[in-house]
């Protein structure tokens, strides 16, 4: 069932006015925007591979967990009515036989050229930052104005059809004071990737530097702080880099689409 939307008018205007300005071509990651409202991490296949896709979700619920699924050729969701999903993400990636080979701002074209793709919004965990947030608990990407880091581990996801690949972690430093407090309250949002899968040492996850995240931006850790560990939505684009989908879109990571349901919709 699909969550109703924020009775919030003010938190609803701000999700109108965050992708109206996105369809009006600003591009900049969205951790921090719509406080209180779900952000969802986009995937399009052709209808080909969208069996594959769902069955790949739900063996590996933990990074790919589906809010909606949309018909082939649409491209619009009950999640926020009135969005467009080809123009109301900041920017999109293009992959062809699993490489990544343009970003655009706008998708609208792509759609028009590939007629048959499902379009699939998954869970993200900018849900959760602020609730905590709201704990005391410090997100460093937002405090510091960039995009969260994300990186590619050797763990292996649980195949399905032609898709396989590894999980992409997003990190967080969090006091090591904080880190049951951290596991408690987004093991709260299981819909939106729930508590963290590894605390602690990132060698452990196959990750070789901090500074180097795969994706998005390196964050400073300060003396005290442990790196936590979450699931991430990049994953399935892992997915369609490992197997060499034909052709897929996606967001950029770190670039969300922002729906129009609070975040409390997805508390347990």
């Amino acid at each position: 069932m699909i969550p109703a939307p924020t009775q919030d008018p003010l938190a609803l205007a701000a999700a109108q006015e965050a992708r109206a300005a996105y369809r009006a071509g600003r591009v900049v990651p969205t951790a921090g925007v719509a406080p209180g409202l779900t952000q969802a991490n986009m995937v399009s296949l052709p209808r080909d591979w969208a069996w594959d896709f769902l069955l790949y979700a739900q063996r590996n619920p933990k990074p790919c967990p589906v809010l909606d699924v949309i018909e082939a050729g649409g491209h619009t969701t009950a999640l926020a009515e009135g969005a467009d999903l080809r123009t109301d993400i900041p920017l999109y990636r293009v992959w062809r036989d699993g490489r990544l080979a343009e970003e655009v701002s706008d998708a609208r074209a792509l759609w028009a050229g590939q007629p048959d793709l499902v379009t699939f919004l998954i869970g993200c965990s900018f849900t959760f930052e602020a609730p905590l947030q709201q704990a005391g608990i410090e997100v460093r990407h937002i405090a510091q104005g960039c995009n969260v880091p994300m990186y590619r581990t050797r763990r292996a996801c649980r195949p399905a059809g032609r898709l396989h690949g590894e999980l992409v972690v997003s990190m967080r430093p969090i006091p090591a004071e904080r880190v049951a407090d951290a596991v408690a309250i987004s093991g709260r949002f299981p819909s939106v990737h729930g508590a963290p899968v590894h605390v602690g040492d990132p060698a452990a996850l196959g990750i070789a530097d901090l500074d180097k995240p795969d994706f998005g931006d390196p964050v400073q850790i300060r003396p005290g702080e442990l790196p936590v560990f979450w699931a991430c939505g990049v994953t399935p684009q892992a997915a369609v880099m490992a197997s060499g989908v034909p052709f897929a879109i996606t967001h950029a990571p770190g670039h969300m689409f922002i729906t129009d349901v609070p975040d409390a919709a997805w508390h347990v």
